[in-house]
C-alpha cells in the first residue's frame, strides 16, 4: 500500500461515532428515535415539514456538543502530508473531517451546516434553526430545506468521485456499513480498475468479500496506525 500514489477514503457513521454522534440506523433501525423513512425521505419533507425541520435542527445544534476523534485527526495529517492524489468521500453530514483539518473532502450526502434551495438550487452556509418556509436569500422564495442527500435523491459529486475511484491505487472504507448505495459500491468499482482495497471496521461489513484485507476495531486507533504506516513509507 505504501507504494500508492492516488487514494480514495470513504468514511461513514462508524467514525464520527467515537466523538459521540449517533450512527445512522441504531437499535430497531432507528435513527434518534426516529424511523429513517419520517425524516430522511422526500416523501417525510413534503408529509411533515415541521418534523423533518426539527430533526436536523437538533442534529445541527447537537455539533457543537462534540469534537473530531484521533481518525479525524489521522486522515487530517494524511490529507495535509501525503504527496500523491487523494480524496475523502464521506457519507456523514457532520462537520468533524473539516475541524480536524481535511481540506481535499467531499461530502456525498449533503451537509448539516448547510441549507438548499428547493426551488433555484442553491447551496448555503447555514448555522441556526431552519424552519419551514424559510426565505432563500438568492431567489427570496420560501423554499429553504435541509442540505440532506434524502433517500431516493442522488448523492453529490458523483462524477468527481468515480473518476477518483477509476485512477486511484488504493482505496480504504472507514466506518461504513457496505449496505448503502452507492457507497457501497465504490469498493467494486476501485477494485475493477485495479485499486487495492481495504477495510477499517469495528465488524466486517456487508460488502467485506470485496475488501483484499479487513481489519477490525476502533476507528481511533486503526486509522491513526494505518496513516503512520502510509506516511512512513
Amino acid at each position: 500500500m505504501q507504494d500508492s500514489r492516488s487514494i480514495v477514503v470513504l468514511t461513514g457513521a462508524g467514525i464520527s461515532a467515537e466523538s459521540g454522534i449517533a450512527t445512522f440506523r441504531g437499535p430497531g433501525g432507528l435513527w434518534e428515535g426516529h424511523r429513517v423513512e419520517d425524516v430522511c425521505t422526500p416523501e417525510a419533507l413534503a408529509h411533515d415539514p415541521e418534523l423533518v425541520h426539527r430533526f436536523y435542527d437538533a442534529r445541527r445544534a447537537a455539533l457543537a456538543r462534540v469534537e473530531p476523534n484521533a481518525a479525524h485527526h489521522a486522515l487530517a495529517r494524511l490529507d495535509a502530508e501525503w504527496g500523491g492524489d487523494l480524496l475523502i468521500v464521506t457519507q456523514n453530514v457532520d462537520d468533524l473531517h473539516e475541524r480536524a483539518g481535511a481540506k481535499r473532502l467531499l461530502h456525498m450526502h449533503g451537509e448539516l451546516q448547510s441549507a438548499l434551495c428547493a426551488v433555484c438550487g442553491a447551496h448555503m452556509r447555514w448555522l441556526d434553526a431552519l424552519p419551514p418556509g424559510s426565505v432563500c436569500p438568492a431567489c427570496w422564495t420560501a423554499a429553504l430545506r435541509p442540505d440532506i442527500v434524502f433517500f431516493g435523491e442522488m448523492p453529490y459529486a458523483m462524477d468527481t468521485i468515480e473518476r477518483a475511484l477509476g485512477t486511484a491505487d488504493l482505496f480504504v472504507s472507514i466506518g461504513t456499513s457496505g449496505a448503502v448505495y452507492p457507497a457501497a459500491g465504490f469498493v467494486q468499482g476501485a477494485r475493477h480498475a485495479g485499486a487495492r482495497t481495504l477495510e477499517l471496521n469495528l465488524e466486517r461489513s456487508a460488502g467485506s468479500a470485496y475488501f483484499h484485507e479487513t481489519r477490525l476495531g476502533a476507528a481511533g486507533s486503526l486509522v491513526p496506525h494505518w496513516v503512520d504506516a502510509m506516511l512512513a513509507g
